[in-house]
């Protein structure tokens, strides 16, 4: 089936790269416009080219951290395509120094803190007026399964900035059932995107304890992810808010013994 958003105006944050990346591919392919929040200006200007120019794509530099600049990014997606159907916010970091609880600085909490949760609750504060005034429009932001489980490889900061995602885009979906408006929180298990392969790149054995626990036996390549979020999007999921969306490879359905 295509065309299944045709005719929409989504907003992807971090949509240059890995999962953001394919989800705006496969939003474009489904019929979509979109406009695509990232901090990389080269890739965005270069994918905008790949999908056919403006009739189907907008780049806007974003810091999903910013409030401006978020207002501005949802701003451009009304002012060019006329509505904000759809907004998918996925911007997020890992970086190495978020480890254990014991090694994590306070610094290092707090970014992370501020690119993966406050973001999303900006994102969404920008998103829900245009989408309230249509009386309709949908939500996903990205979590993890970490958000439901406990992780086998400590990032305090991440984990703990995931659950958040969660549980705000339950209250959202809840709050907003009524008014047209849903909010669902997509929980991918591990993918293979240039932020899983920076993580273990100088750490194999971290990688060997991740895998070990996914019982398809391999990580999610971005395209799975971006197949979930279009669902998430379209009028399959009419009847889906306030949804917790697994796509883990099983992880959060089996037991497996750590290494």
């Amino acid at each position: 089936m295509a065309g299944r958003i045709e005719g929409r105006t989504a907003v992807v944050t971090g949509g240059c790269s890995g999962i953001g990346l394919a989800t705006v591919r496969r939003f474009v392919e489904e019929g979509a416009r979109v406009v695509i929040g990232d901090i990389d200006d080269a890739a965005g200007e270069a994918l905008v080219a790949e999908l056919g120019g403006a009739d189907f794509a907008t780049y806007v530099h974003v810091d999903v951290t910013s409030k401006d600049e978020v207002d501005a990014l949802f701003r451009t997606a009304k002012d060019t395509y006329g509505s904000v159907d759809i907004a998918f916010n996925n911007a997020g970091i890992s970086p190495p120094e978020d480890d254990s609880i014991l090694d994590t600085d306070l610094d290092a909490w707090r970014r992370v803190q501020e690119v993966n949760l406050t973001s999303v609750y900006l994102c969404c504060k920008a998103a829900l007026p245009y989408m309230l005034e249509q009386k309709k429009g949908s939500i996903i932001n990205t979590a993890s399964f970490v958000a439901v489980m406990g992780a086998a490889t400590s990032q305090i900061s991440y984990s703990a900035s995931k659950g958040g995602v969660l549980s705000m885009s339950r209250e959202l979906g809840v709050q907003f059932a009524r008014e047209g408006v849903r909010v669902n929180a997509l929980c991918p298990g591990p993918v293979n995107t240039p932020l899983l392969k920076e993580l273990f790149a100088s750490d194999a054995e971290r990688a060997a304890r991740r895998l070990v626990h996914v019982p398809m036996g391999r990580f999610a390549e971005p395209e799975e992810m971006a197949n979930a979020v279009l669902f998430l999007a379209s009028d399959e999921s009419s009847f889906m808010t306030a949804n917790t969306f697994l796509v883990d490879g099983g992880i959060s359905g089996a037991y497996v013994t750590p290494l």
